[in-house]
């Protein structure tokens, strides 16, 4: 049976909204089973009066955002994003639910989780709404500094990814470079170019930023730096572009009667937008499917995570 370890004491909203996604997941996926990992006497007074049965981890420590990464995994060993993923390091699960520190996690993965055979580094990835469905973006923040060879891999696992997951039938993948031209850009991303154009997946060439919100492409290929730059970007502006509507159309009794009216088009959008349709950030080339979710994920945010760990495995 397919076991997903949930980590309860990294989200800013508590153990208990956690754990509620855990339920909510539980109810609705009846044939895989839930770990929870953190403090045992809140997890069990959690679940008191439930009929959902979860195992277990006892791991009462936390890591906090502000904590430096590196010093927090190797003093924290009983944490409960560690604790999460040692057990999928022995076996105990097979997907790890997180909605910790980034940093952490990030950090943790490369210690304790197996890489595929071949590939040389994780990539963590997001999808991104668009006119036309869904852009996968990797890497997000995982990779700073990159090789040719590493982008190359990243778009062959984000084609992978959005083929066998999300049901895209040979999904395009792009180069995000400051200019559409082979020719453009740095050493580096000419020589990715020709490894992707060499590599066995649907390579449209280079892209620019704005192509990701048009749904040019399926998969946007980027180094670290550059994907959470571009990411925090977008969200930055659909924030700010939501918040200049709202504002405008509250702006009179005409424009109100006017939102009144569109009331059911703008749900359609928000939900659109809407991050806990998703679940949360995937790192793609490990053996194990471990995800990051936001840190303010609510039980629908909580489920959807774990969902995607039980598709991923289903998948491979």
């Amino acid at each position: 049976m397919l076991t997903i370890a949930v980590d309860v004491m990294g989200s800013d909203l508590g153990p208990a909204v956690v754990i509620q996604g855990a339920v909510d997941a539980l109810k609705e996926y009846r044939d895989i089973k839930i770990t929870l990992v953190g403090d045992e006497e809140v997890i069990k007074k959690e679940l008191a009066n439930r009929p959902e049965k979860f195992g277990i981890i006892h791991a009462p420590e936390v890591i906090g955002y502000e904590e430096q990464p590196t010093v927090a995994i190797k003093q924290k060993k009983n944490s409960s994003l560690v604790a999460g993923l040692k057990a999928v390091k022995a076996g105990d699960a097979q997907g790890f639910v997180s909605a910790g520190s980034t940093g952490a996690l990030l950090v943790g993965v490369f210690a304790y989780i197996k890489r595929k055979p071949g590939i040389h580094r994780p990539a963590l990835c997001t999808l991104i709404p668009n006119p036309k469905g869904l852009t996968l973006l990797l890497d997000c923040g995982a990779n700073a500094e990159v090789k040719p060879a590493y982008l190359q891999q990243f778009g062959e696992l984000g084609a992978e990814y959005m083929e066998k997951c999300m049901g895209i039938n040979n999904p395009r993948v792009g180069l995000i470079n400051m200019g559409t031209e082979k020719e453009k850009g740095t050493p580096l991303l000419q020589e990715a170019y020709g490894l992707l154009e060499q590599s066995n997946i649907n390579f449209v060439g280079n892209i620019e930023g704005r192509d990701i919100a048009f749904g040019t492409v399926d998969v946007a290929v980027a180094d670290g730096l550059v994907g959470n730059v571009t990411l925090k970007a977008i969200e930055g502006l659909a924030k700010s572009m939501m918040g200049m509507i709202k504002e405008e159309l509250l702006s009179s009794f005409m424009s109100k009667m006017g939102a009144l009216l569109a009331k059911g088009a703008f749900k359609k959008l928000k939900k659109r937008f809407d991050y806990r349709e998703v679940g949360g950030a995937p790192f793609l080339g490990l053996e194990s499917l471990v995800v990051k979710a936001h840190g303010s994920s609510d039980a629908l945010a909580i489920k959807n995570a774990i969902r995607q760990c039980i598709v991923f495995e289903k998948q491979n």
